[in-house]
C-alpha cells in the first residue's frame, strides 16, 4: 500500500500525517509536492492541514488550481480513497469534491483544542461499532464553519454522510457538523486533526482508529490507476 500525502506551500501537518500512517501504523506513505503528478501505484490521499497557499483569498481558493488537484480529481472518480484534514477539508470543499464550505468561525476566534466529537454511523468505515460513540480530537482553525444550503444539509441527514459531529460548537458549524463524506463513500472530509491523536504523548490516541478505519479496506484492493498529467 502507499499513501500520497499532498503538499502544498503552506502545509503544516504533512509531517504529522506521513508520521501517524507510515511510522505509528506500519502504512507506507510519501509527501508528494503539489506540481508533481500522482504516482500511479497510489491506493490511498490524505490532504493534510496548514494554510495552503497562505489563505488567500478563501482557505483552499488557490489550492483548488494546483497542478496535482487534476490527478486527485481522476483518482478519486475512480473510487479511490482520500482524506481532507482541516485545510485538506476545505480544499475538498473548494474543488467540488465534497459539498459545502468552510467559514471564519462564528465566535471570530482562533479555536484549538481538544475537541469532544459524537460519532455517527456513517458507513462500514465510520461508525460507532469500530471508533465509539464518542472520540476527541484536536483542533486548530479560524475557519472550521461548515456551511450548506438547506438541501444540501437535508441530504447529508438522510444519506448517513455525516462522520462526526462536535459536542458543544465550537465555531458554528451548521447541524454541528465536524465532518462528511461524498454519496459514494470514498472522499471523506473533517477538521479535526487525527494525525495529532496518535502517540502516548499526545492528548489520548483517539485518532487510531479513525486512520485505520480509511486505510484498512485499502489492504486487500488493488492500486487505483492514475493517468499521469
Amino acid at each position: 500500500m502507499k499513501v500520497a500525502i499532498l503538499q502544498f506551500p503552506g502545509s503544516n501537518c504533512d509531517w504529522d500525517a506521513e508520521h501517524a500512517v507510515a511510522d505509528v501504523l506500519g502504512v507506507p506513505a510519501s509527501r508528494i509536492w503539489h506540481k508533481s503528478p500522482l504516482p500511479a501505484e497510489t491506493e490511498a490521499v490524505i490532504v493534510p492541514g496548514g494554510f495552503s497557499f497562505g489563505d488567500y483569498l478563501r482557505c483552499g481558493a488557490i489550492a483548488r488550481f494546483s497542478p496535482i488537484m487534476k490527478d486527485l480529481r481522476e483518482f478519486a472518480g475512480k473510487g479511490g480513497p482520500v482524506l481532507g484534514i482541516c485545510n485538506g477539508f476545505q480544499i475538498l470543499c473548494e474543488a467540488g469534491l465534497l459539498p459545502g464550505a468552510l467559514v471564519r468561525n462564528d465566535c471570530l476566534e482562533f479555536r484549538c483544542l481538544t475537541q469532544p466529537l459524537l460519532v455517527e454511523d456513517s458507513n462500514e468505515r465510520f461508525n460507532r461499532e469500530r471508533l465509539g460513540s464518542s472520540i476527541a480530537l484536536p483542533i486548530a482553525h479560524g475557519e472550521g464553519n461548515y456551511r450548506a444550503d438547506e438541501t444540501v444539509l437535508a441530504d447529508l441527514e438522510a444519506n448517513d454522510q455525516i462522520l462526526f459531529r462536535y459536542q458543544g460548537n465550537p465555531n458554528g458549524s451548521a447541524n454541528d457538523v465536524a465532518g462528511i463524506r461524498n454519496s459514494r463513500g470514498n472522499v471523506y472530509g473533517m477538521m479535526p486533526h487525527p494525525e495529532r491523536a496518535v502517540e502516548p504523548y499526545h492528548p489520548n490516541r483517539d485518532g487510531l482508529p479513525v486512520l485505520e478505519a480509511f486505510l484498512e479496506p485499502l489492504v486487500s484492493k488493488d492500486p487505483v490507476e492514475v493517468a499521469s498529467s
